[in-house]
């Protein structure tokens, strides 16, 4: 059995090692060469120019850069990669674009404009043409809570019926490894992958990876020190946050204050609402929103947001469907009181509410809220404590996967969901 073991795993792991040297040394030639080649002739390595060296240089960033992020990103459950390959692609090339137009250096733009349509080629086509390998055919042992899993579109799960992997390749094992069902047969299976290089997987590993929550039904299942969000990522998200802000405002601030005149034409009231939430380490601060509902919406207290509210008026629904109603949040963002990627904060009487009915529910304070985030663009809005306590299994997957691959994904999802209106109340 081991020999057979090492032959089926052979062949996922070399695959799994070559995947980004091959996608560097054929993929990145596809890409330079005929467009070098016909802007510059045969023999361009015989004058590298600035103009020359500038241009390939950027074009094979962006390559790889663009190859990095879409490995990164394939990583996190529901990321379908072909959905976001144009905008990484697109935001790759402006970027290196303005990098060199800020420091006057000399660059080809028609290299760099028929470079940037070969990288669409190029990552498409090796998304369909390799699409049927990317599923993920996982072997389950029939024991404990792995019985619960179920396969989804990326991960098809196959129940094992006795200690061997009956001549079919997987790409690893899942196992409740705390399980007291586990037979001496099955440990001792679990050993022999081990030693022969397959994956073993714990099912709660599976599970999280498979739907983008962490459970928080014990404080032992946590692992809370795998949740402490890097104190360097926090800082330099800090940074991107403000600059971002700043950079934006140009575009924002006019279509600002063209949502407050609309608001105000359109119901009595303040255009601003200005409430309480609660931030990291559960301190208090004003947030500011635009109002999308009548001026006395919360005169019987505070309510959350349901499907179909009669309390949001005519402009409330479609600034809330394009979460335009946040916009003035950035100032929130300047001040320090929140980011643009965070768990979204909640009223004090909320958070007493759910503190005493979900468990470890004030962990989500551990960083800073913020005006989008993986549970909004993954599960909506929240409207009782069963959402919430879903909601929360995603903040907690935020927390643990605190990263700039993550938040780069949520971005892209944000987009996504304020073209569609995904979530909207």
């Amino acid at each position: 059995m081991e020999k057979r073991f090492e032959r089926r795993h052979s062949r996922w792991y070399e695959k799994a090692l070559l995947s980004l040297p091959a996608q560097l040394l054929l993929g990145l030639p596809f890409v330079l060469l005929p467009v070098t080649l016909e802007r510059w002739g045969v023999g361009f390595w015989h004058e590298l120019d600035d103009v020359r060296i500038n241009t390939m240089s950027a074009v094979a960033l962006c390559f790889l850069v663009v190859t990095l992020t879409q490995r990164r990103i394939a990583r996190f459950p529901g990321a379908h990669v072909a959905a976001y390959l144009v905008s990484t692609i697109t935001v790759a090339f402006l970027f290196a674009i303005v990098i060199l137009f800020f420091t006057r250096e000399g660059y080809s733009r028609q290299v760099l404009f028929f470079s940037y349509f070969l990288c669409l080629v190029w990552f498409y086509s090796d998304y369909f043409l390799g699409r049927r390998y990317r599923k993920l055919k996982m072997a389950l042992v029939p024991a404990g809570a792995a019985l619960k899993l179920e396969s989804t579109r990326d991960t098809e799960l196959r129940r094992l019926e006795q200690p061997d992997l009956e001549g079919i390749r997987f790409d690893g094992v899942v196992a409740d490894l705390r399980s007291p069902d586990l037979s001496p047969d099955w440990e001792r299976f679990l050993a022999r992958c081990t030693l022969c290089r397959i994956p073993v997987y714990h099912v709660k590993q599976i599970s999280e990876s498979m739907t983008g929550r962490v459970q928080i039904d014990h404080l032992v299942e946590n692992e809370f020190g795998s949740l402490l969000p890097s104190t360097f990522y926090a800082f330099f998200k800090r940074c991107v946050d403000v600059f971002a802000v700043v950079v934006t405002s140009p575009l924002t601030v006019p279509l600002m204050l063209l949502t407050a005149v609309a608001v105000k034409l359109d119901s009595p009231g303040s255009a601003l609402f200005i409430q309480n939430r609660v931030g990291q380490g559960g301190r208090d601060y004003q947030i500011y929103k635009f109002r999308s509902m009548c001026h006395d919406s919360e005169k019987d207290g505070a309510q959350l947001a349901q499907a179909g509210d009669m309390r949001v008026t005519r402009v409330g629904k479609v600034i809330r469907k394009t979460r335009l109603d946040e916009l003035p949040q950035f100032y929130n963002v300047l001040k320090g009181d929140m980011s643009l990627i965070g768990p979204r904060p909640e009223q004090r009487a909320f958070v007493e509410q759910f503190e005493n009915e979900i468990p470890f529910y004030v962990y989500r304070h551990v960083v800073k809220p913020g005006i989008t985030g993986w549970a909004q663009v993954v599960q909506g809005y929240a409207s009782d404590a069963d959402d919430t306590r879903v909601k929360l299994q995603h903040d907690f997957y935020y927390i643990k996967h605190f990263s700039l691959w993550l938040d780069i994904l949520i971005v892209f999802k944000t987009i996504r969901t304020i073209l569609t209106g995904f979530g909207a109340r």
